[in-house]
């Protein structure tokens, strides 16, 4: 993968000398001293941000607005595998020091077939994929080394416009970079980088290698992972986006827990609210998701909402658009209770709301392994006794149907190795064995099929 360079102005300099007296003039004398300069903050947290490096022998091909571009090269949403080999880089964030846990964007490591992680001394480790989601376009990793440095969570739900902001990545592959600037704006969706988008926006110089990278705060506390820009050819034009580290936290702690992401469902249909819709229901502001239908049967209907509901905050913190409400809600997690702040025959007030599952996904398994190729598999839900992945479609004829594959089966283990989930399966088959002996459950019976 090539990148062509160019070469950015002097403006993007960290807290340039000539915005500091105005800065200082609006602060205290102590704190005025304090943003003389950011080194005694990276000095405690670069180390917790990494150089990732990945090579595979499937690419995606970009099919992106030309506008909107991912910081690291290939596998955004809607792209299709091409069969060649490649390499390229990105960046990723320590978050837990001790496992070893590091947090990057899904577009940086999906299809890759090894994964290295640089750390600032420069010491190498392979990591191993612990979980990701395509959607909200993120990715657990894990590392096996000593005397890691951790970034701590900030409360992404406490930014307002105008704070500043630090980023840290590995921008066109020249080594770790700092640049700073502050929050553009909050709840940026309808991008279409993504199926679920509540962007912070950055005016902080980043550019292509920076996907996975940390946006910091002051205090160098972690407030977003940066994902995308707005530009051409990967290069900044003072318009970047990272997904909130409220919406970060919730993926991993579900992934670290089930070995996936269990989306939450509210059951409303609805759109963005516009100033006629906000003047006809007698609501003075713009911010909010619109409710023009409640599912039957669905969460939001058990809880009492109605159509023609605004719905204004999640949990007390401000809901800005219904692609924000869609975002928080996906990645809060199922069997979660939220607390709704509705805005109702002009009056406001707040509904329990305890939200549901998202449907089961489904892949097809030819992405995992070629001896699959013909076969759908989802995660078993409910009403399977046994938990494990399930076979929801054979192609006739396909080298699934040939190995003995039948609609039902459920892969209760890989190779000796108990698998519950759609990411445990991923986890063994990821590593191209030369056999593949699947322990299958079907109707009352236990049997194992060896693919070769």
């Amino acid at each position: 993968m090539t990148t062509r360079l160019s070469l950015m102005p002097a403006l993007v300099l960290s807290l340039s000398m000539a915005l500091l007296p105005n800065v200082q003039a609006a602060l205290p004398l102590s704190a005025a001293n304090e943003v003389r300069s950011l080194a005694p903050i990276l000095e405690k947290v670069t180390p917790a941000v990494v150089n990732i490096s990945v090579s595979g022998s499937k690419v995606s091909q970009q099919t992106l607005p030309d506008a909107f571009q991912f910081f690291f090269g290939p596998n955004g949403p809607g792209q299709q595998l091409q069969e060649r080999p490649f390499q390229a880089l990105g960046s990723g964030v320590i978050i837990d020091a001790k496992e070893g846990y590091v947090i990057t964007n899904n577009h940086v490591i999906s299809d890759a077939d090894e994964i290295l992680i640089t750390l600032i001394d420069g010491q190498e480790y392979k990591a191993e994929l612990i979980g990701s989601d395509k959607q909200s376009d993120i990715a657990l990793l894990k590392v096996e080394a000593k005397n890691l440095v951790e970034i701590t969570y900030a409360d992404s739900d406490q930014l307002r416009v105008g704070d500043f902001a630090i980023a840290i990545g590995n921008p066109f592959g020249l080594g770790q970079t700092v640049t700073s600037g502050i929050i553009s704006a909050l709840g940026r969706s309808g991008l279409n980088v993504g199926n679920l988008e509540n962007f912070i926006q950055t005016d902080a110089a980043i550019n292509s290698g920076n996907s996975g990278g940390a946006l910091l705060d002051l205090e160098g506390n972690l407030v977003g992972i940066n994902t995308a820009i707005l530009g051409p050819g990967g290069g900044n034009i003072g318009i970047g986006f990272a997904i909130p580290a409220n919406m970060v936290k919730n993926l991993t702690e579900q992934i670290l827990e089930f070995g996936e992401v269990r989306r939450g469902v509210l059951g409303v249909m609805g759109g963005e609210l516009t100033s006629e819709l906000a003047r006809t229901f007698g609501y003075r502001s713009q911010h909010g998701a619109f409710v023009s239908q409640v599912i039957e049967g669905s969460s939001a209907d058990k809880a009492g909402l109605k159509a023609g509901d605004i719905i204004i905050s999640l949990n007390n913190k401000p809901v800005r658009s219904f692609g924000e409400l869609r975002a928080k809600v996906a990645t809060t997690g199922a069997d979660k209770t939220v607390t709704l702040g509705l805005f109702r025959d002009g009056k406001k007030q707040n509904v329990d709301v305890t939200l549901a599952h998202a449907d089961s996904d489904t892949i097809a398994a030819d992405t995992l392994n070629e001896a699959l190729k013909g076969a759908t598999l989802s995660k078993t839900d409910d009403k399977d006794s046994t938990k494990g992945v399930k076979i929801t479609e054979v192609s006739p004829r396909s080298p699934a149907a040939r190995a003995g594959l039948e609609e039902g089966d459920i892969i209760i283990g890989v190779n000796r190795k108990r698998v519950k989930n759609l990411n445990e399966l991923r986890k063994i088959i990821q590593d191209k064995p030369d056999v593949i002996a699947l322990n299958i459950q079907r109707n009352n019976s236990s049997l194992y099929l060896v693919l070769r």
